[in-house]
């Protein structure tokens, strides 16, 4: 598998590959056969008064809806109509046994490019939750996602009370400006990508935003029912937190997983992550509209877009959940607007990431690794190449450009896909098996800084045994500025054992890890300034993280 860390300003990526030479027989379900097709094609869209042609699944923005339940079989074909190469991720799905079918160019398979097509064939097994879909290449995501909803097999149900209605939520972003063109100058130049222009909620930047009162989510409920929002974090780079005026939620799911139910008035919300939540409406309100609004949480050095999204939830007998007509503006002048931490809240953000846990039920255990046969300690963060000759950059000191890495490891996509590599045993010169279990040149990774910031560059994979117990350390570094990293594994999830503030201490912190009911995930944040432990059995053979 290869763990992809997404960092504010380019792609962190460290590659495990689990192998086996064991035979295992096919998953026995009862559910159907689902058939999706994924035509990508140019579509002009209209946001902040701007029109401009984007990159779509079937002409929608966000993508279209995929359902399924748990033992159902998705076989999804995928045809690519436009010039830029393509490839979908099914984020958080298991892929046991169908590692090709994962997503991730150049990882798990080669791009799909113009006039060609690809078939996503895959099982869900074990699963059922809310997930999401989206392009796995450049940028190419800022347009191309959409939920995927598992519901649980016939005759289970939830282990709460069913809801009156279900309603995803998915947190967008809007550019005025070509996004693969953002990126590419960013490239270029090594700084870090222009920001978006606004954040969206299922694809309308709402009344906040220059021109776009027409084009703002609403939610609308009846009072005394019990809602599920099904909530997505599908921007590209930054954490958002999330709050609906004069209610609380209660916290049910996360990353398709059952929690043990907590309440809050505000959620925090990684790129990439799913939260699913319980709204129960009030019975008499003393109004008939309230605000819902998001905004980022930052710590960086780098740009952001420091901006705020606003929804509405209204209350009435009609609860169809279309997005408003444009005789439909929508006002929020005499309304009050729920207040938000600070975005620079690391501790608000911490405490909310410590309330989630496990079931730990005897239907859902938490069957958390107790005994470690791989130890792995990854610091990640922001560090520099140099800028080539005869060229101007415009990264640290304007002089070199800014790069990602892992242990000092900044990763580059190779020219063919790294599962089809290794599948046909033609590795040389794709990548190396020699990628750092620890940094090569420890230092004090949350304090001053080294003068030396540049990074090593290459293609390096860590080979583990099936049935490899593992823990990794992500420690943050302050190098270039302390801030939260989100982490994806691909194929897996995995357990939110510990995490702290500063540097991780090897001989005193495990001792306060959670092996009880630890959160399990496949999206995690590093904290800012800080460090999170997680535990996975590399029990996937073929995949990628």
């Amino acid at each position: 598998m290869s763990v992809f860390v997404f960092s504010k300003p380019t792609l962190l990526c460290v590659i495990f590959c689990i192998c086996s030479i064991l035979l295992f027989p096919e998953f026995v379900t009862a559910g159907v056969t689902r058939h999706y097709k994924f035509d990508i094609r140019l579509k002009n869209v209209t946001r902040l008064c701007k029109t401009k042609s984007i990159v779509t699944v079937n002409g929608k923005f966000p993508g279209p809806r995929v359902v399924a339940r748990e033992g159902d079989r998705l076989v999804i074909k995928v045809v690519n109509h436009v010039s830029n190469n393509v490839s979908i991720h099914w984020h958080g799905i298991r892929q046991l046994q169908s590692g090709w079918a994962d997503g991730p160019a150049y990882v798990t398979q080669c791009p799909i490019q113009k006039g060609q097509s690809y078939v996503y064939n895959f099982t869900i097994t074990g699963q059922r939750g809310t997930l999401w879909w989206h392009a796995h290449i450049s940028w190419m995501r800022a347009t191309l996602y959409g939920p995927l909803i598992i519901y649980p097999q016939h005759n289970a149900s939830y282990p709460f009370a069913k809801p009156h209605k279900e309603v995803p939520i998915v947190f967008g972003e809007w550019w005025n400006a070509n996004t693969e063109a953002v990126i590419n100058q960013s490239l270029v130049t090594g700084a870090g990508p222009n920001v978006s222009d606004s954040y969206t909620i299922n694809g309308l930047p709402g009344p906040l935003y220059n021109c776009s009162a027409k084009d703002t989510f609403k939610l609308k409920v009846k009072p005394g029912k019990t809602y599920m929002l099904r909530i997505i974090n599908a921007a590209l780079n930054d954490d958002l937190f999330f709050r609906i005026a004069n209610h609380t939620m209660a916290v049910v799911e996360a990353d398709a997983l059952y929690v043990k139910p907590f309440e809050t008035d505000i959620i925090v919300i990684t790129p990439g992550q799913t939260t699913n939540v319980l709204l129960k409406t009030h019975h008499n309100p003393q109004q008939t509209t309230f605000v819902m609004v998001a905004r980022p949480y930052f710590t960086g050095q780098g740009t952001f877009d420091n901006s705020t999204i606003a929804g509405i939830l209204m209350y009435g007998d009609d609860h169809h959940n279309s997005p408003p007509s444009s005789s439909n503006n929508i006002s929020i002048k005499n309304l009050p607007i729920p207040t938000l931490p600070p975005i620079n809240s690391t501790s608000f953000v911490f405490n909310f990431t410590n309330k989630f846990r496990a079931l730990a039920s005897v239907k859902f255990p938490a069957n958390v690794p107790r005994n470690v046969d791989k130890h792995f300690f990854f610091t990640v963060g922001l560090g520099s190449n140099p800028c080539p000759k005869n060229q101007t950059c415009q990264g640290p000191n304007n002089s070199s450009k800014f790069a990602a890495s892992v242990n000092n490891v900044s990763m580059i996509l190779p020219n063919s896909a790294l599962l089809q590599s290794y599948f046909f045993k033609k590795s040389n010169g794709v990548y190396t098996s020699d990628f750092p279990s620890v940094p090569l040149i420890p230092f004090n990774y949350t304090g001053t800084p080294p003068n030396n910031t540049n990074v090593s560059n290459g293609t390096k994979v860590v080979v583990l045994l099936f049935n490899t117990s593992v823990e990794v350390v992500m420690q943050d570094t302050s190098i270039l500025g302390a801030e939260s990293h989100p982490l994806h594994l691909h194929g897996y999830n995995f357990y939110v054992v510990g995490q702290g503030f500063g540097n991780f201490d090897p001989k005193n912190d495990p001792a306060n890890y959670n092996l009880v009911d630890p959160v399990e995930r496949n999206t995690v944040g590093v904290p800012s300034g800080g460090w999170v432990a997680i535990r996975f059995l590399a029990d996937n053979p073929g995949e990628y993280h």
